[in-house]
């Protein structure tokens, strides 16, 4: 089962994951992955999450496809499910901010 987590409650939920996958699609239409740590900046409707992605293939992607996925891996207190945030990204420079627009603890595998 997989349990809806409201956006305003994203920040708190961020902070006790260790790091995240940022997932964005390629001009080929193929996914292109990059393990990096989020830092939470604002809060409620300015609530964002940011990278530094480094300036390559994740920052080119999502500037020309801006419609990204995090998924944050199981840890020890998620009893095996992960946290999946769909949001939509803006770039600047090596730097990737992502407004999430939906968040859910995905069940864990059988």
């Amino acid at each position: 089962m997989s349990i809806e987590v409201p956006l305003d409650e994203l920040a708190d939920e961020v902070d006790r994951w260790a790091f995240c996958y940022l997932l964005t699609v390629s001009e080929g239409e193929r996914p292109h992955l990059l393990a990096l740590q989020p830092e939470v900046v604002g809060a409620g409707d300015s609530l964002r999450l940011r990278f530094d992605a480094g300036g390559g293939r994740a920052c080119r992607n999502a500037a020309e496809r801006p419609n990204v996925t995090l998924v944050f891996p199981p840890v020890e207190h998620s009893k095996g499910m992960s946290l999946v945030v769909d949001g939509t990204a803006t770039v600047d420079g090596a730097i990737v901010d992502v407004a999430p627009t939906w968040a859910v603890l995905h069940r864990a595998a059988p």
